[in-house]
């Protein structure tokens, strides 16, 4: 007779970093090709900045950086982790995938390693795993790395899009712990709406056209449903909890649009003084990254108030797909010193 596996009660993310591209591009650097203005991008989506990574940084680079941080700061050594999700669809190789080559690079010693490919809802997907396979007995130390280069897939003259998008990576360490501190995760998909944003060609239409691929949204679509649709899953996620949306201290949606954000927090009903990330107004809308370095922007916004750890945060990540995945989680201490350098 097989055996079970000994189970857990609970797990915890136990530190959150990461990188950003180094170059700080400007509305003014974008509109031209789009026949736009400052004004207009800041009225329509919060961005007065958003940074791009330099043309000889790659993915994995950036994934790379993100994740050495994450572990540093949980005070792990990579020989500690076991299992590495990497969230990405900018990643240019089908095969082999990105995380057992990032696994290897962080000489994790031969950690079960493997991609999740859910846009801008992959880093809250691979939360929502590596809190299952830990309390399922399945690993013990589980890296989540969010890393897009999106900037590899714009189309600097198109309007729906290309404007928002900037490049980065974002990681997270999730451990044991004696009770849960992270929700049931609300996932779904709705693959009615697939055609709403993603890639305007596929490799093989690119192939036979010569034609690189880039992303393309409608974007009245998308707002709707990140607006509407995605309220709905967020107040799911926080009853899944026990909890209700006043007991929520930190809101951190996924970095789509100011203007969606906003309207998030009225139509889940959070209390006025929630602390609300907004990092997309120097970053820009960097998918599977944003939810993790909202995150640590939010630690070095709040450090001289003290450490965010131990409050309750409802994260939100929804994109292409469409996918979604929700969960409330309590922060990991986010005023930890470490080291910083530039990358990418």
């Amino acid at each position: 007779m097989i055996e079970a596996t000994p189970t857990r009660a609970g797990s915890q993310i136990l530190g959150v970093d990461g990188v950003r591209g180094s170059e700080v591009v400007t509305n003014e650097q974008v509109a031209g090709p789009i026949d736009s203005s400052d004004e207009w991008i800041r009225s329509r989506t919060g961005i007065v900045t958003r940074a791009r990574a330099a043309a000889d940084v790659t993915v994995l680079d950036l994934a790379e950086a993100a994740a050495g941080r994450a572990i540093k700061r949980a005070a792990l050594t990579p020989d500690q982790i076991d299992a590495v999700l990497v969230a990405s669809v900018t990643y240019f190789q089908q095969t082999p995938a990105l995380a057992p080559q990032l696994a290897d690079r962080l000489q994790t010693g031969g950690a079960a390693a493997f991609d999740l490919s859910a846009a801008c809802a992959g880093y809250c997907y691979g939360i929502g795993l590596a809190d299952s396979l830990i309390k399922a007995g399945g690993a013990t130390n589980v890296l989540v790395v969010g890393a897009d280069k999106l900037t590899e897939f714009v189309d600097p003259t198109d309007r729906t899009i290309s404007f928002i998008l900037g490049d980065g990576a974002g990681a997270a360490v999730v451990g044991p712990a004696s009770r849960p501190k992270i929700g049931p995760t609300v996932w779904g998909s709705d693959g009615s709406k697939a055609g709403s944003v993603g890639q305007n060609l596929d490799f093989r239409q690119a192939v036979a056209t010569g034609v690189w691929p880039t992303l393309r949204q409608d974007g009245p679509t998308v707002y709707k449903w990140a607006v509407f649709s995605m309220a709905a899953v967020a107040r799911e996620a926080i009853a899944a909890a026990g909890l209700t949306p006043g007991d929520i201290e930190v809101f951190v949606p996924h970095q789509a649009n100011l203007r969606i954000i906003e309207q998030q927090v009225k139509r889940i009903g959070l209390d006025p003084e929630v602390i609300v990330a907004n990092d997309i107004v120097e970053t820009g809308n960097t998918s599977a990254a944003s939810i993790p370095l909202a995150v640590e922007r939010l630690g070095r916004d709040y450090a001289d108030q003290g450490s965010l750890g131990g409050k309750l945060a409802l994260q939100i990540g929804f994109g292409a797909g469409l996918a979604y995945a929700a969960q409330v989680v309590e922060l990991p201490n986010t005023a930890i010193p470490i080291e910083r350098k530039s990358r990418g």
